[in-house]
């Protein structure tokens, strides 16, 4: 950016609470403060930008999200709305005779349904007129074919078809597989609809969670080339994360040099490691059985030794290694993991490496004392709460409600002293952050609340933290800091907590709180701009 003078407005600083104005030299933030300061400071080499009363304010970090699914999501058949088999098979039939070829939809969730009964594979066939279906499940565990993708793909002989046509494991990967095959230019206008999406929502730095199962390290290389700093185009910046189980170091070399060798960075072999599934699914492994299945408790999918391993060898790297972790008995056996890995390469080796869990869900006071004892992070999801919690939700219908009441308890981790980080998990949740700061803050549970700055701060800072940001200022507004930030025209600025009793106190002007804006006045901040270390990412038609 050239020398550009933001006033008028508000800016959402810790060093500066009550700033008004801010001066941006290139890609760096020169600095903050009052109207009266901007107006003495203005020159004719800056351009003014009048913010009108807009708000500036670090711009957000997802820290779990899947790109390429997001955005053929952003243009694929959405079933979120559906509320039983008829209405999916209307949709689909709909979506059928408006195109031709493999028809893709996202976003069902039968547990929302009256009468949870699925279509099956013969009525897709028969809705899309023959043609191929692929219908991922919310939380993309498992899905729907129609019964000629089965056909094609063999599914039928794989473990995890269910004889009707929904699929899991390893019939589901090759169904998701099969359904998105993409030619290299089709793949590159996808994850660019995905990063100029997120860009839109004032997001410019992405954690793609990326894994064997999940996507090829062709897919995860040509999403970095997108978002490369070098690149023509301005986009969000890629986070990568590589989903692979390793046995030791010496395989942990091997994979680290074959992403380089693609041209990728990798922050760490983590994310979606599965110890086990989601909730929705019931293949998320407890202690207990579930509720609504009382002769299953879901499914492990690695040993404790496995991931001990795992987190030995990528500690001894000195890299991120992590796993995706739902259910109370998959925790289990992550504790168990890091406490073995301990022994095999010492606390400090495993401290310094900033390992991850994804989801974490359901967590006792032993694995919070654990998780804090070896630095673990946690990357979790507030907008699952908004969703699946409640006394009424999905969590209350498989875990019943007591147990449910403990899932996603945000509260509980800052108390431990856990790193917190947030995000989306996209697809299965919208990329939409100032709904995430209201799920934490507005939690089903009044003892899982958090402040909607502690919330802000785990969107922005805490992810830059997460991905070893070499730049500590980076996810701040001060002299100095990067110029990564988001402007944003909102109806209210204030402080709200989730304990009443410390209102009053926040509020002061004498506490110097930075004011973030009211989500309670039923529309989200509209984001006018997003800018990223200086590069203008987005810009709306009337700023």
């Amino acid at each position: 950016m050239s020398l550009t003078m933001y006033r008028n407005g508000s800016v959402y600083s810790a060093a500066d609470p009550f700033a008004t104005a801010m001066l941006v030299d290139s890609d760096v933030v020169a600095w903050v403060g009052s109207e009266h300061a901007a107006g003495s400071l203005l020159d004719s080499r800056m351009r003014e930008v009048n913010l009108g009363g807009a708000l500036i304010a670090p711009a957000f970090v997802d820290s779990h999200v899947h790109l390429t699914e997001t955005g053929l999501a952003l243009t694929s058949l959405d079933l979120s709305a559906a509320r039983s088999a008829r209405e999916v098979l209307d949709l689909v039939a709909g979506a059928a005779a408006a195109a031709g070829g493999l028809l893709l939809g996202h976003s069902w969730d039968n547990a929302a349904w009256p009468d949870p009964v699925l279509p099956t594979a013969d009525e897709l066939d028969r809705a899309a007129g023959g043609r191929e279906v692929y219908l991922a499940r919310v939380d993309v565990h498992s899905g729907l074919v129609s019964a000629a993708l089965a056909q094609r793909l063999g599914l039928a002989q794989l473990p995890g078809w269910d004889g009707a046509g929904l699929v899991s494991g390893l019939a589901h990967k090759s169904a998701r597989d099969g359904a998105r095959t993409l030619a290299p230019q089709q793949l590159a206008a996808v994850q660019r609809s995905a990063l100029k999406h997120a860009a839109a929502q004032g997001y410019v730095g992405l954690a793609e969670m990326s894994a064997p199962h999940v996507g090829s390290v062709a897919d995860l290389a040509s999403l970095m080339a997108l978002s490369a700093a070098d690149a023509g185009e301005a986009l969000p910046q890629v986070l990568p994360y590589w989903g692979q189980l390793v046995s030791d170091a010496a395989q942990a070399r091997e994979v680290v040099a074959e992403l380089a060798a693609a041209g990728i960075d990798i922050l760490g072999l983590a994310g979606d490691i599965n110890i086990d599934g989601s909730l929705g699914s019931r293949s998320a492994l407890l202690r207990e059985p579930y509720a609504d299945a009382p002769d299953s408790y879901g499914t492990a999918h690695l040993t404790v030794d496995q991931v001990a391993a795992h987190f030995a060898a990528t500690s001894e790297l000195g890299l991120s290694g992590g796993f995706h972790v739902i259910g109370d008995g998959a925790m289990d056996i992550a504790v168990a993991a890091l406490e073995q890995a301990a022994g095999a390469v010492g606390i400090d080796a495993l401290r310094a490496a900033g390992h991850r869990l994804e989801h974490a869900m359901m967590v006792d006071g032993a694995a919070l004392e654990a998780l804090a004892k070896y630095s673990v992070g946690v990357s979790l999801q507030p907008a699952f709460d908004a969703h699946w919690g409640g006394t009424e939700g999905m969590y209350a219908q498989r875990l019943g409600a007591p147990r449910a009441a403990t899932v996603k308890a945000v509260a509980k981790f800052y108390g431990a002293g856990v790193p917190v980080f947030f995000g989306s998990d996209a697809p299965v949740t919208a990329l939409s952050p100032w709904a995430s700061i209201r799920a934490a803050l507005n939690h089903s549970e009044p003892g899982s609340r958090i402040s909607a700055r502690a919330a802000f701060i785990a969107h922005t800072r805490a992810g830059w933290r997460a991905a070893k940001e070499p730049n500590f200022m980076q996810g701040q507004l001060a002299a100095g800091a990067p110029a990564s930030f988001a402007v944003w025209d909102v109806e209210e600025l204030m402080v709200q907590v989730a304990d009443e009793r410390v209102q009053s106190w926040s509020t002061d002007p004498r506490a110097r709180t930075p004011l973030l804006p009211a989500l309670d006045t039923g529309s989200d901040p509209r984001c006018l701009q997003t800018v990223h270390r200086g590069r203008e990412l987005y810009a709306s038609g009337d700023f």
